[in-house]
């Protein structure tokens, strides 16, 4: 026989790495905005595209994920890709969040033409956080 399940709570420093619905980008219009007036960083196939702005929701930053469908013709490696790019900040966000202020829309594009392994989009996420973290700082 089976032990009853218990259900488990979250503590904070544990629910810091949940990427929940109201943090993903969404809104066309401010995917619109972004496009028009925000500011990127690239570090090798991925560039960081941000927008401070006033977000729908109470969140610090919304952040959405693209892949070209011309570098990828098949949903499956951009929506591979894509995964990968969700995990990689789902994971480093704590940082972001201790070390920023204000409200900000972001959106990760990955502009390389081969699937790349989650340690290279791991370092290049971790290297386009902290060029973040660095110009909002010194602007």
């Amino acid at each position: 026989m089976d032990a009853p399940r218990t259900s488990v709570s979250l503590t904070k420093s544990e629910d810091n790495f949940s990427f929940p619905r109201k943090e993903k980008l969404k809104s066309r219009k401010l995917i619109d905005k972004l496009f028009f007036e925000g500011k990127s960083i690239k570090v090798r196939n991925i560039k960081l595209i941000y927008l401070q702005t006033d977000l729908p929701e109470k969140v610090a930053f919304q952040v959405g994920f693209t892949v070209p469908k011309k570098s990828f013709k098949s949903a499956v490696k951009r929506n591979r890709i894509k995964r990968l790019l969700r995990e990689a900040y789902r994971l480093n966000k704590p940082q972001l969040f201790n070390n920023s202020t204000g409200n900000f829309a972001f959106l990760f594009l990955y502009l390389g033409k081969e699937i790349p392994d989650y340690n290279s989009v791991e370092q290049n996420i971790l290297g386009i956080l902290l060029k973040f973290i660095k110009q909002t700082t010194d602007e």
